[in-house]
């Protein structure tokens, strides 16, 4: 198991999503974690996301159902559940990093309506599809340069 060290700022994006993620050092290469996401995420890697979020914010990124079945068989989770999981973890690690580290701060920014998003919460645009989380990353990074409020 991987250092649980994404309040450090010293890794890459790809890094912090890897870790946030609780995934093997070696996922923190962006080859090694595309395949890995494409392969099915571990579990694990759900339950980190969960543990770190809280129940209602992780539902909004895999439903109720669909995790209970992937806790009961204990596979790897389908392609399709481990991208919305990857999706939501990019633009959270985004966002903690924007928010340097402060958890809590980065957690309210998700749930708060945002007029540049639509008037739409990060959380359920990113959650939407990967255009929403790419909509979300983009008012991040600009953000991060200055151009957003």
């Amino acid at each position: 198991m991987p250092d649980t060290a994404h309040t450090q700022s010293g890794l890459s994006e790809t890094g912090r999503i890897a870790d946030f993620l609780e995934l093997p050092d070696e996922c923190a290469q962006p080859v090694a974690l595309a395949r890995a996401v494409a392969a099915g995420l571990p579990v694990q890697s759900g339950e980190a996301v969960r543990r770190s979020v809280g129940p209602q914010t992780f539902e909004a990124v895999i439903p109720g159902a669909t995790w209970r079945r992937a806790r009961r068989t204990g596979a790897r989770l389908s392609r399709e559940t481990s991208e919305r999981l990857y999706e939501f973890s990019r633009v959270r690690a985004l966002i903690v990093a924007l928010y340097h580290n402060d958890e809590a701060a980065a957690q309210r920014f998700l749930e708060r309506p945002h007029a540049m998003l639509g008037g739409q919460t990060p959380l359920a645009l990113a959650t939407s599809s990967s255009a929403g989380a790419d909509a979300v990353a983009d008012l991040l990074r600009r953000a991060e340069a200055g151009f957003a409020a």
